[in-house]
């Protein structure tokens, strides 16, 4: 059984056809998904790609034109009530009732499934993202970083076996995110799905092993993280020079970023040898390097550019 199953799901907003001069916004394009049990999921893509569009209609809260979603085997529209108690949703908005305390509204949380017996998890869940000392606070009285940390606890509080964060860190301090992706890391070890979507990707790209990215309601990528680094990005060796120029072979295929480092391309530790070993030769004095590993941010840009210049040339 998958997790998570997303078939042709299309989803527009607006009225009219597809036509010029009609007010007419496609979100989802057809997208077809599959995650399975148990996947650390990365859902990525440029502000207005779909993401948060495809986490609505997975939780009910947006209603495909076409095609079907599924969790934990439940079609959302068909079965929705054991569809979303299988799920448990971190939006991206951070959204609270001012009139109660944290506990309180873990509690009221707990009614909405039916839980009358929720304490020992309430409890737990306030320990793991560091809330027990605010379980009397009256919601209103919180920071930003503590009302999400609530909003995590709500999405988790019926102990769903699918979890989808829709940017959970944004605008948070470094705190928070090393609590969060300790809790999350330790619930996905025991078996939960989760589903992130971040524009941090050095979260994505540490804590995914599989990753789709998103254009314009579209999935223009999907593979496993390592395979999507080797395809598309490359083991660089970083150098700042203190004196001389690059002798031209290897200027060839390097770049200066915005910092005065050379990006140089290696393969492995015999590539990195051979490459200083000719910096030597012509004479050129290093002032600092470093062998920077494949990044997910340089396979994210090179994607999202790929799909503009075929964009422009339909």
């Amino acid at each position: 059984m998958l997790a998570v199953e997303v078939r042709a799901v299309e989803k527009r907003y607006g009225r009219g056809r597809e036509a010029p001069g009609n007010q007419y916004v496609r979100a989802l394009a057809g997208i077809t998904l599959e995650i399975a049990r148990g996947e650390f999921f990365g859902l990525l893509g440029p502000n207005g790609a779909g993401k948060t569009t495809l986490i609505s209609a997975l939780g009910g809260l947006a209603i495909p034109d076409a095609g079907s979603l599924a969790v934990m085997g439940h079609d959302v529209r068909a079965d929705y009530r054991e569809a979303r108690r299988c799920v448990g949703i971190v939006p991206q908005e951070i959204v609270f009732d001012p009139f109660f305390t944290v506990r309180e509204t873990l509690e009221i949380q707990s009614g909405y499934f039916g839980l009358r017996r929720n304490g020992a998890w309430i409890d737990e869940l306030l320990e793991k993202l560091a809330l027990t000392g605010k379980a009397r606070a009256n919601m209103r009285s919180l920071s930003g970083g503590m009302k999400r940390r609530v909003m995590v606890a709500q999405a988790l509080v019926h102990r769903p076996p699918v979890i989808v964060l829709d940017e959970p860190t944004a605008g948070v301090d470094v705190e928070l995110r090393q609590t969060l992706w300790t809790f999350v890391r330790s619930l996905n070890a025991a078996g939960h799905t989760i589903l992130l979507t971040t524009h941090y990707l050095e979260e994505a790209q540490q804590l995914c092993s599989r990753i789709a990215m998103m254009k314009e309601g579209r999935i223009v990528a999907l593979d496993s993280t390592a395979s999507l680094l080797s395809a598309f990005s490359e083991r660089v060796l970083r150098v700042k020079l203190d004196g001389g120029d690059l002798p031209a072979p290897i200027a060839a295929g390097a770049r200066r970023d915005d910092a005065g480092w050379w990006r140089i391309p290696v393969q492995g530790a015999a590539s990195v040898e051979d490459v200083l070993a000719r910096l030597r030769e012509a004479g050129v004095s290093i002032d600092s390097l470093e062998v920077a590993e494949p990044e997910l941010e340089e396979v994210f840009v090179k994607i999202m550019r790929h799909e503009a210049v075929a964009e422009s040339v339909r």
